[in-house]
């Protein structure tokens, strides 16, 4: 029975496999291993963490240990975890604030890309016919469909067909020539 070895016997048993030494290394010093690591962590689930890897690490390496005092061997062992936990955390938190800069400033650049599509796609509608141009702004900017613009504006919905579509080429021929074109298809794909 492991529950009465001395920490050399329970260290012996671990070597020769028992399972029943390891859950018996867990129950005598869970809370003091614990205790360390949060200490050293000041968060329970880190700690836990902590306990857990260094417990895992012990059965996973039974054969190459020679602790010469059990407990002073997991609390060490409990130190050097808690360090490279903090190591990893502070390494990630890094890595997500570098990452965080980065989309900020490629959202900034897009930001900039699609005012300039947008001044340039003004441009092009202002230059359009009158009444194409007035089909499209209701169209594009306010949101109304094809009927509600051929009441307001008292023409025919095939008509405000015709004028969308010519307003729409011609929006893609300028875009097109000016080498846009390619560029606001990029968009949309991410959009």
């Amino acid at each position: 029975m492991v529950k009465k070895y001395d920490d050399q016997q329970l260290v012996e048993a671990l070597q020769a496999g028992e399972k029943a030494a390891i859950t018996e290394i867990y129950r005598r010093y869970w809370q003091r291993l614990l205790a360390i690591a949060y200490n050293h962590t000041k968060d329970k689930a880190s700690a836990e963490e902590v306990v857990q890897e260094v417990l895992i690490k012990l059965w996973d390496n039974r054969n190459k240990i020679r602790p010469h005092s059990l407990p002073n061997y997991l609390a060490t062992a409990v130190k050097y975890s808690v360090l490279t936990h903090l190591y990893r955390e502070k390494r990630r938190s890094n890595i997500a604030a570098s990452l965080y800069l980065s989309q900020e400033m490629d959202l900034a650049d897009e930001r900039i890309y699609a005012r300039f599509l947008q001044q340039y796609i003004d441009g092009v509608v202002d230059l359009l016919p009158e009444k194409c141009r007035l089909v499209f702004q209701h169209s594009r900017l306010q949101g109304k469909n094809n009927a509600q613009i051929a009441r307001e504006m008292q023409i025919a919905e095939k008509t405000v067909e015709a004028h969308l579509t010519k307003a729409l080429k011609t929006i893609r021929y300028s875009l097109k020539s000016a080498g846009l074109l390619i560029i606001l298809q990029i968009i949309q794909l991410f959009v």
